[in-house]
């Protein structure tokens, strides 16, 4: 399948989430469709947070464009799966517009989500097999249907917890989805049509093209928020993208030093997923240690550390689009170049990620020290966090 076609739907899926995101950008603020600062928000000025409906609607054209594409047939020979991922995104999506808008308890969330999640797999997007070595593990299939909701339920939170920064998660998203785009469409390519990588390929490309384009209205200092409608929305498909590679190849078929690249379906994504899974277990053992719900709002997320570090917040969000692109490009070169150099490209992008994180700390006067004010102190705020994003502090 020719490149060119990935590159229309993401075209498509750009401008047409970037025209609704400019339309519900005017609407909101006609109508004043936005809620009120919270005490959790970084932000001072109330800020429409509706544009996951923006994002939404632009997967919904980019899909329907991509259906009348001969060469994309294939990728709907089984519908099922595509509706199945339809009505996945839009129970999303309704629950978190709700949420935006009245602030919805967690259980009501969660439950949203994995009444997504099982649609998701009754669909046939599901983990049916893991790459072992020397062959792959076939799951039983209430643990396949466990597994896979599981699985969708945390790339949505993770992806949702990092949600505190303008741009943020559009960036990372971006960073993210065109390293596993290249990785799906290699494997289409390299082992024949398959309905598998083929959807994977379609579902990052449909993604990428719907960041491209809300960024413009997110980054820094944004107009517009994604809201738990788009955060959860980009984790529902990065899940989703990477469920249907998931045990799709065989660790039979490589060999010699070729062997890692097999389970690369389950090292990608869970290397891109570094940062945001590992501020998710952050944040819940802080709680519980707290004696607090793992539930419980909170302004400690990573990025509101690296803000009171001293990194304005353009800065900040840089920080993590730097670290989400070394883990992810340095394990997609495994796929390239002899382990070694993969490793070694890791090795040192993460010494040179970890001097610039921890960058303003070295710049610190020992003698001012602890008189230097941060941005979560009650009484005095960084002039960056003035225009922050939303802050959500919470996974669900």
């Amino acid at each position: 399948m020719r490149i060119v076609f990935y590159v229309l739907v993401t075209g498509v899926s750009a401008l047409v989430t970037f025209g609704f995101a400019f339309l519900i950008l005017k609407l909101s603020h006609r109508y004043r469709l936005y809620p009120k600062v919270r005490e959790r928000d970084v932000h001072t000025r109330p800020t429409p947070r509706l544009g996951g409906i923006a994002m939404f609607l632009g997967m919904i054209v980019a899909f329907i464009i991509a259906s009348r594409l001969p060469s994309m047939s294939l990728i709907f020979s089984e519908p099922l799966k595509v509706w199945g991922l339809f009505a996945a995104a839009l129970i999303i999506v309704l629950i978190g517009v709700a949420d935006d808008i009245w602030d919805l308890d967690w259980m009501t969330k969660l439950s949203g989500q994995i009444i997504a999640g099982g649609v998701l797999a009754w669909s046939g997007i599901q983990i049916y097999t893991l790459p072992v070595f020397g062959g792959v593990a076939i799951l039983p299939p209430t643990a396949s249907l466990a597994l896979t909701v599981f699985a969708v339920v945390l790339v949505m939170n993770a992806i949702n917890f990092i949600d505190g920064l303008d741009g943020l998660v559009a960036g990372v998203a971006l960073i993210a989805n065109g390293v596993f785009f290249i990785y799906s469409y290699i494997l289409a390519v390299n082992t024949g049509q398959s309905e598998y990588f083929n959807l994977a390929s379609l579902i990052t490309a449909v993604l990428i093209g719907a960041c491209l384009g809300f960024l413009p209205l997110n980054f820094y200092p944004a107009k517009l928020f994604m809201g738990d409608a788009g955060a959860l929305l980009v984790g529902l498909l990065m899940a989703a993208s990477a469920i249907s590679v998931t045990g799709s190849v065989d660790p039979e078929s490589w060999g010699g030093r070729q062997l890692l690249p097999a389970f690369i379906p389950i090292l990608l994504p869970a290397a891109i997923l570094l940062l945001p899974l590992l501020d998710f277990a952050l944040a819940v053992v802080r709680r519980l240690l707290a004696g607090k719900s793992p539930f419980a709002a909170d302004r400690k997320h990573l990025h509101h550390r690296l803000m009171d570090m001293g990194h304005t917040h353009l800065q900040s969000v840089l920080v993590f689009y730097s670290w989400t692109t070394v883990v992810a490009v340095g394990c997609l070169s495994f796929m390239f170049v002899p382990w070694f150099w993969a490793a070694t490209f890791i090795a040192v992008g993460f010494v040179v990620c970890t001097f610039v994180t921890l960058g303003p700390l070295r710049r610190r006067t020992p003698l001012l020290g602890d008189a230097t004010p941060v941005a979560d102190s009650p009484e005095i705020s960084a002039p960056e966090a003035i225009t922050a994003s939303e802050t959500k502090g919470h996974p669900l």
